[in-house]
């Protein structure tokens, strides 16, 4: 579904240039549910941008369904972001002044869809999650793990290909967290591609492979399961 090939991202801070990718070849199939890892600064959150197409590479190729999108216009890549990915994010980055219903209609919207519809989906994938029954309150009336749960369904309203997200129980108690990763692990079982950026190892074992980095380049790459048998 996705393939990387010596992606590599430089950022400037004045004049001193940081790597903050380098070499990347990766590929994430259909169905996976893959978990990156690695300490602070080692590129895992930038590898998540390239992926969502939020940030563009340096040099490299990403082909999206066998095409390279590496060279499209922002416009273009909007419309892929819209059509292709949710977003899940570790701050939620949900609207304060709308409601949980309110708020999962927003990519619908920049869809196209009809109100109606609009209302039909966000109530339906409200109820998915169990938030059924705070489909008017504001994220100020939420808690945490409430609104992650609001997040998630926002994240699925178009039928993405896959779902990003960023250290999404980074913010959470340990009992949401789990919550909150036994939502996605049934969402992948039931055939949705998952990435996450997780620093937590215990969380990083809800995935099925695991990639890990290192001043931005993959130092390990393996099936979840193979890891358990070797502990």
């Amino acid at each position: 579904m996705i393939r990387l090939e010596g992606i590599s991202k430089e950022y400037f801070m004045g004049d001193v240039e940081i790597r903050a990718l380098d070499d990347i070849h990766l590929g994430v199939q259909r169905g996976e549910f893959l978990s990156i890892m690695g300490p602070s600064g080692s590129g895992k959150s930038t590898l998540l941008n390239v992926l969502g197409v939020l940030d563009q590479p340096s040099s490299g190729a990403y082909y999206l369904e066998d095409v390279d999108i590496t060279r499209l216009r922002d416009k273009e890549l909007a419309q892929i972001r819209n059509r292709h990915f949710g977003f899940i994010f570790q701050s939620y980055n949900l609207f304060p002044e709308l409601s949980a219903l309110e708020n999962v209609m927003v990519p619908l919207m920049y869809a196209g869809k009809p109100r109606a519809e609009r209302l039909k989906r966000a109530e339906e994938l409200l109820n998915n999650v169990g938030m059924g029954h705070r489909l008017r309150h504001l994220p100020t009336q939420l808690s945490g793990g409430e609104q992650q749960r609001v997040a998630i369904a926002r994240a699925l309203a178009n039928n993405p290909t896959l779902i990003l997200a960023d250290e999404p129980t980074g913010n959470l108690a340990t009992d949401q967290g789990a919550e909150i990763m036994g939502i996605l692990q049934k969402l992948n079982e039931q055939g949705t591609t998952i990435v996450i950026v997780t620093h937590d190892p215990g969380i990083s074992t809800y995935g099925k492979r695991l990639v890990k980095l290192r001043d931005g380049a993959i130092v390990e790459d393996q099936a979840i399961a193979e890891i358990k048998k070797e502990a």
